[in-house]
Formats: structure tokens, C-alpha cells, sequence
């Protein structure tokens, strides 16, 4: 996850107000996460095992639709830009 998040970040570390900040969030989300994962891997085990599993699957949810977003914008048809 660090390494995928790291890579995004590089390529698209992209601030404007529209859509495609979702993909460096997701980086950015990506490369916090597997920073955790590395430095406090037994707490974090700890707090997913705690986590109930209606938790899991709103967040399952969330990632899913913020992933549609970005594939449907992404190769979806280019509309000009509304003012």
C-alpha cells in the first residue's frame, strides 16, 4: 500500500476543484495507510479485530463509490466545462 500510494502521490499529487482530486486523496490515503500497516502493525491488527463487520461494510461501500466516481469520470464522455 505504500509503495501504490507512494507512486500515485508522485504522479498525480493534482489540488484543483473537480474530480481528480479524489486520486490524490486516494494516494494520499494509500501512503498514510501503509505507513500504519509498517510502523504500528499489532495495534493496528488489534483495532481491526475489535472493528464490527457492519463498519467494514460501509467503508467497503464508500471505497466502492468513490471508485465508480473516478472510473466513470475517468472513461466516461468529456462534457464541457459548466460556469
Amino acid at each position: 500500500m505504500f509503495v501504490a500510494g507512494l507512486a500515485v502521490v508522485r504522479a498525480h499529487n493534482v489540488w484543483e476543484k473537480n474530480w481528480t482530486v479524489l486520486i490524490t486523496l486516494a494516494g494520499w490515503f494509500l501512503l498514510l495507510l501503509g505507513l500504519l500497516r509498517m510502523f504500528v502493525a499489532s495495534q493496528y491488527q488489534q483495532a481491526i479485530q475489535r472493528t464490527n463487520s457492519i463498519t467494514f461494510m460501509v467503508l467497503e461501500g464508500c471505497l466502492f463509490l468513490v471508485a465508480l466516481t473516478i472510473t466513470f469520470k475517468a472513461y466516461g464522455p468529456d462534457l464541457p466545462p459548466t460556469e
